[in-house]
């Protein structure tokens, strides 16, 4: 899947190839944030901490929040600086996908994490790439990209690596192939 000069890949996932060997990214799922000329950030999706957001909320000195979901490793960049994928609207410091919203102001998380019909997963950190960088590595053969559903995003942690592997897989092998009729599970034909 080569990537043309022009393409951004907000609201894709990166998976790592077997030719990246940063650590940070192995089997790991990074959903673009941002990706432009001046450079791309990005969330991994499918890593969890040992941390709810209720024992954050009380580490920070944050009023009590009873929420037990836990926070997401999301990058080596800025550990600590929590970045919010929600789904409540008026809270969106900008659209990822279609009702997937980014939020990293204090206030707004505060107001997000209370709501208990939001969707919402916090990361602290994020991946960070320089102007050019993720194109470079990308060249190199150490990144494979597909498109992102929001249904991906908060799907388990656990099966996502696979999932959209198996994706990626079909995309290379079959790209004809429109992936809207294809069952998760083939051999159920």
């Amino acid at each position: 899947m080569p990537i043309m000069a022009d393409t951004y890949l907000t609201g894709h996932f990166l998976v790592a190839s077997r030719y990246l060997r940063d650590p940070n990214f192995a089997q790991s799922v990074v959903l673009m944030i941002q990706h432009n000329v001046q450079g791309a950030m990005g969330v991994v999706i499918n890593r969890p901490s040992n941390r709810t957001v209720r024992e954050v909320w009380e580490l920070v000195g944050i009023d009590p929040c009873d929420r037990e979901d836990f926070i997401y490793v999301g990058g080596p960049v800025m550990p600590g600086q929590l970045v919010a994928l929600h789904s409540v609207e008026e809270f969106s410091e900008y659209e990822v996908l279609l009702g997937l919203h980014v939020a990293t102001h204090r206030d707004s998380l505060d107001v997000i994490v209370r709501r208990k019909s939001a969707a919402i997963r916090l990361y602290s950190g994020h991946a960070g790439w320089g102007s050019g960088q993720l194109e470079n590595e990308m060249k190199a053969g150490g990144w494979l990209w597909t498109r992102a559903t929001v249904d991906d995003v908060f799907a388990d942690h656990e099966s996502i690596w696979k999932t959209v592997t198996q994706r990626i897989g079909l995309e290379i092998m079959a790209p004809e192939l429109n992936l809207e009729h294809v069952p998760a599970d083939p051999s159920l034909n």
